[in-house]
C-alpha cells in the first residue's frame, strides 16, 4: 500500500484535526509499522460514539498498516470515580467494552489490548508520570480538566491531578508514536507533544476524531475543540441516557429517541441526526434509499453523505422522512451486535453492566 493511500485512510471521517499532517507523513516514510493507541476510561454501557465510531477509525488505522493498542484506562476510572469507584467492577466493564469492538468488526488478533492495572504495577510507569509532573504547573495540570468530562470547578480532590499526568505520560510508555483520541483528549495529546523532548521523548503525532454530537443537539454547532465546556455538555454522553443511542437499544427505543432529536429542517450545523449520517451510515453503507410520500418526489436514493447534505439543505429531505431511514440503518448496524450479547461471557457482562449504578 502506498503511503498516500495510507494517508487518506487515517485521514478519513471521523478523523478531526492532525497534528501535524507533516508529522504523521514523516512516522509513515520512516517506520514500516507505527504504533497507534487510543484510551477508554471503562464507565458503562457503550454508545454509537464510544464503540461504532471508535470501532471504525481502529478498522482505518489497521488498513493503514498501524499496529494498534487499546488501553484499558481502569485506574483512571478510579481516579475519576466512574463506576463508585470499584476497581473489579471497572475491570468487568473493561471487559465488556473487548466484546463491544469484537461485536463492532474490530479483529482483536490485529489489536493489543493493554491495562493501565498492569502498568501501575511497572516502577518505571510512574517515573514516567513523575517526570511530566515535575515539567508541569498546577495551573496548566488543571486546565487539562476537560479530559475527565469534567470543568475546572469540578476538580476538588488531588487525585484528579494525577490524571492529565498520567494520560500524558500513556504515549510514551506504550511506545506509540500516533495518539488516536477524540478531539476532547486534545489538551492532553497537546501537553504530550509539548513536553516530549523536555522529558527526553520524540513528538507524537495527534489524529484526533469527531466527538458525536447528543441527540439534544450542539447548542452552539460543530463540536470542536474551541469550547471544552461545550464538548462536555453537548457529546453524546452515558450519563445521559436520552441524548445517546446504546449499542444494546432494541428498534422501537432507537425510534423513540430519534423522533425526539434536534433536527430542523435544513439546518446542518449541530445537527445530530446528520452527524450520525457523516460518521457513521455512509461509513457503513455506500447508498441508502430515504422513503418519501409519493406527493414529495417518492423514494430518494442518497449515494454520499454530500450528496445528502445537499439535499437535506435545500429542503428536498424532509426532518421526519431522515429520522425513519436512519432507524433503519442503526438498526441495520446494530442488529449483530445486539446479538453477540445474547449469549456467553459477553451476555454475563453486559448484564453486570447494565446493573451497574454509573457514576459521573
Amino acid at each position: 500500500m502506498d503511503l498516500e493511500r495510507r494517508l487518506e485512510l487515517i485521514k478519513r471521517p471521523p478523523t478531526e484535526e492532525i497534528i501535524t499532517e507533516s508529522d504523521l507523513r514523516q512516522i509513515l516514510e520512516t517506520k514500516k509499522t507505527p504504533v497507534a493507541y487510543d484510551g477508554f476510561e471503562p464507565s458503562g454501557l457503550m454508545h454509537l460514539g464510544s464503540c461504532v465510531l471508535r470501532s471504525i477509525k481502529v478498522n482505518d488505522l489497521l488498513e493503514a498498516k498501524v499496529d494498534f493498542v487499546l488501553w484499558i484506562a481502569d485506574w483512571f476510572g478510579y481516579i475519576n470515580n466512574k463506576m463508585g469507584g470499584n476497581l473489579e467492577l471497572l475491570k468487568k466493564v473493561g471487559e465488556y467494552f473487548i466484546e463491544g469492538w469484537k461485536a463492532n468488526d474490530v479483529d482483536m488478533k490485529k489489536v493489543k489490548i493493554m491495562w493501565t492495572s498492569d502498568a501501575i504495577k511497572d516502577p518505571d510507569y510512574w517515573k514516567g508520570v513523575i517526570d511530566v509532573a515535575k515539567n508541569v504547573t498546577v495551573q496548566r495540570t488543571m486546565r487539562a480538566s476537560p479530559i475527565m468530562g469534567r470543568k475546572e470547578n469540578e476538580m476538588q480532590y488531588t487525585s484528579q491531578l494525577f490524571y492529565p499526568m498520567m494520560q500524558t505520560w500513556d504515549p510514551f510508555y506504550l511506545g506509540a508514536e500516533i495518539l488516536q483520541l477524540g478531539m476532547d483528549q486534545r489538551h492532553a495529546t497537546i501537553l504530550s507533544r509539548e513536553l516530549a523532548e523536555k522529558i527526553g521523548q520524540t513528538k507524537r503525532v495527534c489524529v484526533l476524531h469527531h466527538l458525536l454530537a447528543g441527540l439534544q443537539g450542539s447548542g452552539q454547532g460543530r463540536m470542536g475543540q474551541e469550547n471544552a465546556t461545550l464538548q462536555i455538555e453537548d457529546k453524546m454522553s452515558k450519563s445521559k441516557p436520552q441524548t445517546a443511542i446504546f449499542i444494546h437499544d432494541t428498534k422501537k427505543e432507537i425510534e423513540e429517541k430519534l423522533n425526539k432529536a434536534f433536527c430542523p429542517e435544513k439546518v446542518v450545523e449541530g445537527n445530530p441526526v446528520i452527524e450520525i449520517w457523516k460518521y457513521i451510515i455512509f461509513r457503513k453503507f455506500d447508498s441508502r434509499t430515504i422513503k418519501r410520500p409519493a406527493k414529495f418526489g417518492g423514494n430518494l436514493e442518497v449515494q454520499s453523505y454530500g450528496e445528502l447534505e445537499n439535499k437535506f439543505k435545500k429542503g428536498e429531505i424532509h426532518p421526519l422522512d431522515l429520522k425513519k431511514e436512519t432507524v433503519e440503518a442503526l438498526d441495520e448496524i446494530l442488529i449483530p451486535v445486539r446479538k453477540h450479547f445474547e449469549k456467553g461471557k459477553a451476555k454475563e457482562l453486559y448484564e453486570t453492566v447494565r446493573k451497574a449504578q454509573i457514576t459521573r
